[in-house]
């Protein structure tokens, strides 16, 4: 990932509401959310809701599908998944001690995302 790619998506994940709005749609998994079912989760206002999203889809952390009348959301786990290996590319200069073991890690969320194990 490149840091300009990297800075969007802090940039767009920096607000309370877009935060939130992200992690019910990692949360939710891949059939993702209709516009709806989020709005009423978060409890925001329509137009609030679509600036938010759009600014997740500029940043590449949500994509959306039409079915029918519906919108889906979903979240975009290989972005997400970059942006947490760019973090943690040099993690304490690789010493394999630095931090607690997590299950976690980038690998292992990119595996279970590609339907391998880590």
């Amino acid at each position: 990932m490149e840091t300009s790619n990297a800075l969007a998506a802090l940039s767009a994940l920096s607000h309370e509401s877009r935060l939130a709005a992200f992690r019910q749609l990692v949360q939710a998994g891949p059939d993702g959310l209709s516009v709806g079912e989020l709005r009423e989760r978060l409890e925001l206002p329509p137009a609030t809701l679509t600036a938010h999203l759009n600014i997740l889809r500029g940043a590449g952390l949500v994509t959306d599908q039409r079915e029918g009348r519906v919108i889906r959301v979903r979240a975009h786990y290989g972005q997400m998944n970059d942006l947490l290996a760019y973090l943690t590319e040099n993690c304490c200069g690789g010493a394999s001690n630095c931090a607690p073991a997590s299950t976690c890690t980038p690998a292992a969320a990119r595996a279970r995302t590609e339907g391998a194990t880590p």
